[in-house]
């Protein structure tokens, strides 16, 4: 029996999860499916430019699986660009990274920025370098998630744990 596949970290959630050539009812078109760690492979190699080896570690997988799922998700979406076909993101076998919040002193707005992505260089809201941690603030765990829908605002349906390394299953 193969061994479970680990659950990939996501920094974020797709603001968009279908796409779909113009002009052509979508009742007409095939699908194809990318998974959400899909996405975030190609978003960390090819939007951020990262070499496998650090985008792996992001991800918390290894670089061999990081290649694997970065060469799967490209062949996806290439299949939709060339042969005309609706890109659907869902699923996948993920968690999200937790979040830090900061709060400007100068203009009382708080924020949330993913761990592992560095310090802010400003307030979003009013450019000052008068900030801080929220305190008590280290976001949650949400949980291995497979096989999960999203909607417009991010998972959807049955929370699903993934399994622990070292236990059986039952």
């Amino acid at each position: 029996m193969p061994r479970p596949s680990l659950c990939r970290r996501i920094a974020q959630h797709p603001d968009a999860t279908y796409f779909k050539p113009p002009g052509i009812p979508l009742t007409e078109l095939e699908e194809v499916v990318l998974t959400v760690d899909e996405l975030e492979a190609l978003r960390l190699a090819d939007k951020e430019g990262m070499y496998q080896e650090h985008a792996a570690e992001r991800m918390n997988i290894s670089r061999p699986t990081f290649g694997r799922i970065v060469e799967t998700a490209r062949r996806k979406v290439a299949e939709a660009l060339v042969e005309g076909k609706a890109l659907r993101i869902e699923g996948g076998n993920f968690n999200m990274v937790d979040m830090r919040t900061f709060r400007c002193s100068d203009c009382r707005r708080t924020w949330q920025v993913a761990f592992g992505t560095g310090r802010p260089a400003e307030c979003p809201s009013c450019q000052s370098l008068n900030f801080h941690r929220a305190d008590g603030e280290r976001g949650r765990d949400h949980g291995c998630r497979r096989g999960q829908r999203l909607g417009p605002s991010g998972p959807g349906g049955p929370r699903r744990e993934g399994r622990k390394l070292g236990t059986s299953p039952a």
